[in-house]
């Protein structure tokens, strides 16, 4: 059981993560419609004698698997655009996080409030505890309040990274002298994990992501003492 959950994604803690599952599982049934009738035609060809060798063509079927296809892709192509659309839409953030890539551990930044900024390094494997996460877990974790529209602004100090939380169905390159934004909203309280996911140097696998969803009187109390 464990080896299929490696293989399946993981729960959505967004709603754009959930369309992006939603997608996934559509796109699969067509993939599994369309393997069944090939595998099922294959099989009656193999199978069957009734063979014309003088067969030159066939306009009707010629037209069906031209037609068939371009109505696929049709059902395929609509909620795929509508999803690109929606992760690209920023509109009216509440609050904004500004994420730096360093070689190798991510700087954070609340820029809504005064002096709230902190480095995350990942947590020493001689460090950790029962409780920890061995490459995932960090000294100082992104705390962001829960079903709030939140934005985030990703850029590097040096070399490419990629901040990224399976998740939230974030995915957003770090690009030296360059400010990439994209926003998500967390829909329940909990610990979600990511990795830099561009190849950027020897400790590239050593610069994870810890985010922390709470509510929101509990966020307030929190930027109040980091302040």
């Amino acid at each position: 059981m464990a080896t299929w959950l490696n293989f399946s994604l993981q729960d959505s803690a967004s709603p754009i993560m959930e369309q992006l599952i939603y997608f996934h599982d559509h796109t699969m049934m067509i993939i599994i419609m369309i393997l069944t009738t090939v595998s099922y035609m294959m099989i009656i060809l193999i199978e069957n004698k009734l063979i014309n060798r003088y067969l030159l063509e066939g306009q009707l079927i010629e037209t069906a698997w031209t037609i068939a296809p371009a109505i696929i892709l049709i059902f395929i192509a609509i909620p795929s655009l509508r999803l690109l659309y929606l992760m690209d839409e920023i509109n009216n953030p509440i609050m904004t996080l500004k994420t730096i890539g360093h070689q190798w551990y991510w700087k954070y930044e609340y820029s809504d409030f005064l002096k709230v900024e902190f480095d995350s390094y990942m947590t020493p494997q001689n460090e950790m505890n029962l409780n920890n996460f061995r490459l995932l877990d960090v000294d100082n974790r992104v705390v962001l309040p829960m079903n709030t529209f939140i934005r985030i602004i990703i850029t590097a100090a040096d070399v490419l990274h990629s901040w990224t939380i399976p998740s939230l169905g974030v995915k957003v390159d770090a690009t030296p002298g360059r400010l990439n934004q994209s926003s998500f909203m967390i829909n329940r309280p909990g610990v979600f994990y990511g990795q830099c996911s561009e190849i950027c140097g020897a400790n590239h696998s050593f610069m994870p992501i810890m985010v922390e969803s709470i509510p929101m009187d509990h966020f307030i109390k929190w930027i109040s003492k980091m302040n």
